[in-house]
């Protein structure tokens, strides 16, 4: 597994950073919509696959699940501040918050926001720091927190026909019924590569208590966040890129949408079927910006 070096310039929380993150899927569904019976998410006029920024953002927080789960306590919490906010662990939201106020010996409060608790979640759940949460919704009100890495959604480079396929199974779901198969369905994508794009601020990453270590733990995630992630319906997801724009300054050298015009993919066979298919090209960026290319 590739590892980042948190000295990297790419990991100063001092300055702006924006990124593109390119990924595919190979006879697979990444993100399905249950309005619409799991078929995968497509823009209606244009036909490009969709993959919301929650789907993404949860890959990164399992990946971190991954490496820091059996270290954490009752409210998902670790020691070193790596525990998981947004967990699929049983326990609600408002009882970390609660558990949080507690150890700050905080009074019950709905109306007014205590910076204290609000401190306290920052320190203790990374994808807080990173993502940011509503800390309001319980007996202990520790307000809003801003997150300082953003993610878009991520649309597909072309048009994309999902498939939804007819598959029958052997184990009946009804007891007393006679018949011996069942239909289900399997909704897919024959190939799609997918674009998004982010952004690093260190004004609000100043504010959650960001370091650089959590900064390198981000990357990292990014970069293996498929790799853990497999299951039937997914198919096989890889990422394909990570181009992260470095700004010399904390405000930026540049707007990020002309950073963004410097990684161009084009289609180079059709229909396509592999990455294989298309060309990506990555020109240099204006004075005060440097590209790091973190995948391929």
């Amino acid at each position: 597994m590739r590892t980042i070096d948190a000295n990297a310039p790419y990991c100063n929380i001092e300055v702006r950073h924006d990124f593109v993150i390119l990924f595919d899927v190979r006879d697979g569904n990444p993100n399905g919509d249950p309005d619409a019976g799991n078929l995968p998410r497509v823009d209606p006029e244009t036909m490009q696959g969709i993959v919301t920024d929650v789907c993404l953002k949860r890959k990164i927080r399992n990946h971190v699940d991954l490496h820091y789960a059996a270290q954490y306590d009752a409210v998902d919490a670790h020691p070193n501040g790596y525990g998981i906010f947004v967990r699929d662990s049983g326990v609600a939201l408002n009882a970390k918050i609660r558990a949080a106020a507690e150890a700050q010996g905080a009074a019950k409060e709905t109306k007014k926001a205590n910076p204290d608790i609000r401190a306290e979640l920052c320190r203790r759940y990374y994808d807080i720091r990173l993502f940011g949460a509503v800390l309001s919704t319980g007996d202990y009100n520790a307000g809003q927190v801003r997150g300082p890495v953003q993610l878009t959604f991520a649309r597909s480079i072309d048009p994309i026909a999902p498939l939804d396929l007819s598959i029958t199974r052997v184990a009946i779901t009804k007891e007393g019924e006679s018949k011996e198969t069942e239909i289900g369905r399997k909704p897919i994508v024959p190939y799609a590569l997918y674009r998004a794009h982010g952004f690093f601020s260190p004004t609000l990453a100043k504010d959650t208590g960001v370091t650089r270590d959590d900064l390198r733990l981000l990357w990292e995630a990014m970069l293996h966040m498929f790799e853990h992630d497999r299951s039937a319906a997914r198919g096989e997801m890889t990422l394909r890129g990570l181009y992260v724009f470095t700004h010399d300054s904390p405000l930026g050298n540049a707007h990020a949408h002309e950073l963004f015009d410097l990684i161009t993919v084009r289609r180079v066979n059709t229909p396509p079927r592999a990455f294989s298919d298309y060309s990506v090209q990555e020109d240099t960026p204006p004075q005060g910006v440097t590209l790091h290319t973190l995948c391929p």
